[in-house]
């Protein structure tokens, strides 16, 4: 684990339908202040990072560069909670244009059509976008019928 997480974990399941599934992840970061954030953020799973993106000049670009320890949660609301927790190393480059990753994300959550009009949108407002990539050197899924958190599975043994 000292090089990444056990990739292993996101062939599970429900880590797999959570990476497909439009929704949000929740990013956490220091911001510049020293104080934590967490952000709802679109991403994209390259099989081996966890890609996002934003303008250039959004405050999390350059927190994150100052400190890259992130951790990310991508987790549905629907009863058993599914939850694929992960932590890394975030990796901050500003890219030409719209990242592909963040047109990706546009496309799973809108659609093609509507996805790729909206990253195209973004492009006409912005020359540049910052393209974070974390890269998970810890990961779990929590399905809370098998798998819940320690200390509560602790508690059912």
């Amino acid at each position: 684990m000292a090089n990444g997480a056990d990739l292993a974990i996101f062939d599970d399941p429900v880590a797999q339908s959570l990476l497909a599934a439009a929704i949000p992840a929740r990013l956490a970061y220091t911001a510049q202040d020293g104080t934590p954030r967490v952000v709802p953020i679109w991403f994209h799973w390259t099989g081996d990072e966890l890609v996002m993106a934003g303008p250039p000049d959004a405050p999390k670009v350059d927190a994150i560069r100052a400190k890259p320890d992130v951790a990310v949660t991508i987790d549905d609301t629907v009863w058993p909670y599914k939850v694929l927790l992960l932590r890394g190393t975030a990796k901050v480059d500003i890219v030409d244009g719209v990242a592909p990753e963040y047109r990706l994300a546009a496309c799973k959550h809108f659609g093609e059509a509507q996805g790729n009009a909206w990253a195209d949108q973004v492009g006409q407002m912005t020359e540049q976008t910052g393209r974070i990539a974390v890269r998970p050197n810890w990961a779990t899924v929590l399905d809370f019928e098998t798998r819940f958190p320690q200390a509560l599975g602790r508690r059912m043994r």
